[in-house]
């Protein structure tokens, strides 16, 4: 019998889009098996996006790798049972057919928990690197699509204010850096 303080990352494949619901389901499950001990983590890689939306800005996260969930487990007796029984649940990565899940090896965990943890770190107010005479494109609002040249950058306010060509007179507009991307 494996000690249960002997926990490996595992990799649970999950119905993609019910990531954060299925590991809600395995942490229910696990909880209500009294099975605790055995299971330390779970954990759904997500990283925090910004949208625009009619021009507000909305934070949301995204699910970093789609599909899988990290289970920190000793996978020992009923649990891997319990946790492919789970509703969304369609297997452990790794594993032959019938056979045993593979852990992650050291050195993935490591990555995955690093990229984890720099997600859960980004902000929002990283300067964005956009250069004087650098040409972007507008990508939301009503110059939607249309090309321009970085003419200022004002950092605090995170605007710029961008030449574009509209119906073959250039025109400044003002615009966040949300609005814009690189070419």
């Amino acid at each position: 019998m494996a000690d249960v303080k002997d926990k490996k990352w595992y990799v649970v494949r999950a119905v993609s889009g019910q990531e954060n619901k299925v590991k809600d389901y395995i942490e229910r499950e696990i909880s209500h098996m009294g099975m605790e001990d055995w299971v330390d983590q779970v954990l759904v890689p997500t990283e925090k996006v910004i949208q625009i939306r009619n021009g507000k800005k909305i934070n949301k996260e995204r699910v970093y790798f789609p599909g899988y969930i990290m289970v920190q487990a000793n996978l020992g007796g009923e649990i891997p049972h319990i946790i492919k029984g789970i509703n969304g649940v369609i297997g452990f990565l790794g594993e032959t057919k019938g056979g045993d899940p593979v852990p992650l090896r050291q050195s993935e965990v490591n990555r995955m928990l690093g990229k984890v943890d720099e997600l859960a770190v980004k902000t929002d107010n990283v300067a964005i690197p956009f250069t004087l005479g650098e040409t972007i494109k507008v990508i939301d609002g009503p110059f939607n699509g249309f090309n321009g040249t970085v003419e200022k950058i004002n950092e605090e306010k995170r605007k710029l204010e961008v030449m574009v060509k509209i119906f073959g007179r250039k025109t400044p507009l003002e615009l966040s850096y949300m609005q814009v991307e690189k070419i």
